[in-house]
């Protein structure tokens, strides 16, 4: 399914989004993260997939390889560390912290008996348990049912301390927002809710990294980006928010067209495209895709996507599958990539849409077109990995390796 957003805007970036989201601050925030030793020193690869682009019949078509960034394996590394150190900085004003030996684990014995809290799908929850675990605070997860018992194990690795609910994702969030007020912890969660923004908001902050990377890479600048078209995965809407506001920001009117996939039984931003409004998803959001099961969208992140995304999409399940079976096979010209379920999202949601002539004229897709998708994470569930590629993620590596070592020879 595909929706165009007649609210869509290609005038500059607005101040009113300024004061939430900025270039400014995504800046400092690198800054912080580049401290942080579970993060690479380097900016993640953006591969470029010649033989792909050629199939699909489009210029160029790229991917922003986000599973180098951590051991982690996504791109949540970015934004659960840079919103713990924001939270602490604002608890503990009058302290002078410095944020960078915050970051480095200096300030541990302060923060011993701070605890923090999240609902997670995986990653967000593992990457907040890291951060707290470097830093020196307690971390509480809570996880739905849907979650893995892999990605359980994998959250609770650092140091984290778990709690099952038997509802969905958005019952989870219910449920840390409750257990917050009745202990005194502080909930860091990814997506916001009636008086919660301040902590989303530094989350997405954490993401223009991102952004800012793919700009340095591709050699873009502000009178024309590298790319005309966006894929972003849907989710709660905070890393398209995050990534989609920076790019408008140093684009303004000659940003490039965003394009948001989300699952069809987790669609909550194509309702929301809808009804004009931060809405909640019309399917059972059980997907494949656990980091885009997502049921309702962040009201704040929603602030930014109903101006700047121009369109919305659904995949199915089989569609991730299949995008994650072409990414880890390869070619002469492309690279092997072990992308993840919810990291091959958009470039699922590229692929439907060149199969059927009529979407992609609406989405203003041609061979001129240039496409850029993020690979949100790597195989984070490396059994449902191997369940769906039907190769383990260390096997694709080692293709990839041996693809490295050809291309440079």
């Amino acid at each position: 399914m595909l929706i165009t957003n007649t609210r869509a805007s290609h005038t500059e970036y607005p101040d009113a989004l300024k004061t939430i989201l900025n270039v400014e601050s995504a800046g400092q925030s690198r800054i912080w993260l580049s401290n942080w030793s579970l993060l690479s020193r380097c900016a993640t690869p953006l591969w470029d997939l010649p033989d792909a682009a050629a199939r699909l019949g489009i210029r160029r078509l790229s991917i922003k390889d986000e599973s180098a960034r951590s051991p982690l394996g996504s791109f949540k590394a970015l934004g659960a560390p840079i919103a713990l150190v924001r939270l602490i900085l604002r608890l503990w004003p009058e302290q002078s912290i410095d944020p960078k030996g915050l970051i480095q684990g200096c300030y541990r014995e302060m923060l011993t008996n701070l605890v923090v809290i999240s609902a997670t799908d995986g990653n967000h929850g593992k990457a907040l348990a890291a951060a707290a675990q470097t830093l020196g605070c307690n971390c509480m997860i809570v996880l739905h049912a849907n979650v893995s018992v892999e990605r359980e194990q994998a959250i609770a690795a650092y140091g984290a301390q778990i709690i099952r609910i038997s509802g969905n994702y958005d019952e989870s969030v219910a449920e840390a927002a409750r257990l917050a007020k009745e202990n005194g912890w502080h909930v860091v969660s990814d997506t916001s809710y009636e008086g919660y923004e301040a902590i989303p908001r530094d989350v997405m902050q954490g993401y223009g990294t991102i952004a800012a990377e793919i700009d340095e890479q591709s050699e873009s600048h502000a009178d024309e980006c590298a790319f005309t078209h966006v894929f972003l995965q849907g989710g709660v809407g905070g890393l398209a928010a995050g990534v989609a506001s920076y790019l408008w920001e140093v684009h303004g009117r000659k940003r490039p067209r965003f394009v948001v996939v989300e699952p069809q039984q987790a669609d909550c931003l194509y309702q929301s495209a809808l009804e004009g409004r931060a809405a909640k998803a019309t399917g059972s959001v059980d997907s494949i895709m656990a980091g885009l099961a997502c049921g309702e969208a962040s009201p704040l992140a929603w602030k930014f996507l109903g101006l700047c995304v121009d369109d919305f999409m659904t995949i199915s399940d089989e569609d991730a599958i299949g995008a994650m079976r072409r990414l880890a096979a390869g070619s002469a010209a492309d690279i092997p990539l072990a992308v993840g379920e919810s990291g091959a999202a958009g470039y699922a949601g590229i692929e439907v849409l060149m199969q059927d002539p009529q979407l992609a004229r609406t989405v203003g897709l041609t061979g001129d077109s240039r496409v850029l998708v993020i690979g949100t994470e790597g195989a984070t569930a490396p059994a449902v990995y191997h369940e769906c590629v039907g190769e383990t993620a260390d096997s694709v590596l080692s293709r990839q390796a041996h693809w490295l070592d050809a291309t440079v020879r």
